[in-house]
């Protein structure tokens, strides 16, 4: 099962349609492990050692820090880097047809972008 981390910063609304659509989705937000004012690369590690891909709005830093992780040869189980253009729908839709069409492994190492 593909376990799921969501950054301080995204979308509230969004994590809640994705319980609602997927109740036994596992996704951990951020705020409930004491990381809300934690820096990118302290997420990125947290996130790895939970081997959880992380749901972002954060495109530019984020993308940055991970693959500066998977260079150095740390582990990045990945990071899923949704627009904040997107509505609701959007946003959920495009991270579950993600989820649906992509391994866990497939995630290793990746910034994913989904698409509207």
């Amino acid at each position: 099962m593909i376990r799921l981390g969501a950054d301080e910063n995204f979308d509230n609304d969004v994590i809640r349609g994705l319980r609602r659509r997927r109740p036994n989705l596992d996704i951990v937000r951020i705020q409930e492990v004491g990381l809300r004012t934690a820096d990118d690369p302290t997420i990125l590690e947290w996130a790895a050692q939970e081997n959880r891909i992380l749901l972002t709005h954060d495109v530019r830093t984020m993308r940055d820090y991970a693959y500066a992780r998977v260079g150095a040869g740390q582990s990045m189980p990945g990071v899923c880097a949704v627009r904040r253009s997107a509505s609701i729908g959007e946003a959920i839709n495009a991270i579950l047809r993600l989820l649906d069409d992509t391994s866990a492994s497939g995630w290793d190492g990746q910034v994913l972008f989904p698409t509207f």
